[in-house]
């Protein structure tokens, strides 16, 4: 049976309530068990193209916070420690990773950060084989990039890229092209599922390489209409998200052969979920039976 040590929360699944109330809501998260914290951009020093680019998307998600939550990186690390709350990852921009890695890592390093995270590659930068070719060499500047600012450059996948185009898989194609004692990975099971890919089989075929987890659990079994490539896909399946262990995913399968293989964070991620505290009760209380 796996055994999980410790539980993290990636905080993109109570932005609400953070928004409103950050000291209250990141009490509530160490209240209810959890111990590590993801964050997610865009910061005070991302890219101004991730914040404009966050800006015309906050009015359709109904909540503007991100990063520190209107704080500064002092006293949101305060506060974090205040309610016993580490923080291994910060969930990033492409632009922001290229033109302002030393100011990443400066964060990263301030605030005891290990990683920091890809969560997805833009469109236009995934189009054909040839673009992850492109992108598994950027990856390899990023993981060396990170490495000379004694941090790690990690990849999040959504469900792109992970069928066959040609006859090859574009996601194997950029993994296979990239460093691995560089460029690290954080899977999301539930998008590995919507994408009709196998966790367990990809996590025994990059064993080592995966360091991270995203949990969360599906209703019923639910595939992306196309290849999982656009927010719109992506929003489609919300209403399929449930709370770990009242779904169909074998998360107790996955989670051993997860711990096996090297990985050592796993964040609840629940995407703004409506009731956060009765939701990610009950995932917490799920996981940690384990």
């Amino acid at each position: 049976m796996a055994i999980l040590d410790s539980i993290g929360i990636q905080l993109f699944s109570l932005p609400r309530a953070l928004e409103t109330d950050l000291e209250g809501a990141l009490q509530m998260l160490a209240d209810i068990g959890y111990s590590e914290i993801e964050l997610y951009g865009p910061y005070p020093f991302s890219a101004e193209g991730n914040k404009t680019e966050w800006n015309a998307l906050t009015p359709l998600l109904g909540f503007q916070g991100s990063g520190f939550f209107g704080t500064d990186e002092r006293d949101f690390l305060a506060l974090c420690r205040d309610s016993g709350l580490r923080i291994p990852s910060m969930h990033t921009d492409l632009d922001t990773l290229v033109r302002h890695m030393p100011a990443l890592a400066r964060s990263a390093q301030n605030l005891g950060a290990t990683f920091v995270t890809l969560p997805a590659i833009p469109p236009e930068q995934r189009a054909s084989l040839d673009d992850y070719k492109r992108m598994a060499d950027i990856f390899n500047d990023l993981g060396k990039a990170a490495k000379r600012e004694g941090i790690r450059f990690a990849y999040h996948n959504h469900g792109y890229g992970l069928q066959a185009t040609q006859g090859i898989i574009p996601f194997e194609v950029m993994m296979d092209a990239t460093d691995p004692e560089t460029v690290f990975l954080e899977m999301d099971v539930f998008w590995t599922t919507a994408g009709r890919a196998d966790p367990t089989a990809y996590l025994k075929k990059y064993a080592g390489r995966y360091s991270m987890m995203h949990l969360k659990d599906m209703r019923e079994l639910k595939y992306f209409e196309g290849d999982g490539g656009t927010p719109q896909e992506w929003t489609a399946l919300f209403p399929a998200m449930t709370t770990a262990g009242s779904g169909v995913i074998d998360l107790e399968g996955i989670v051993s052969t997860a711990i096996d293989t090297g990985v050592k964070h796993f964040f609840v991620e629940q995407d703004m979920v409506a009731n956060p505290e009765i939701a990610l009760r009950e995932s917490y209380g799920y996981l940690r039976k384990l």
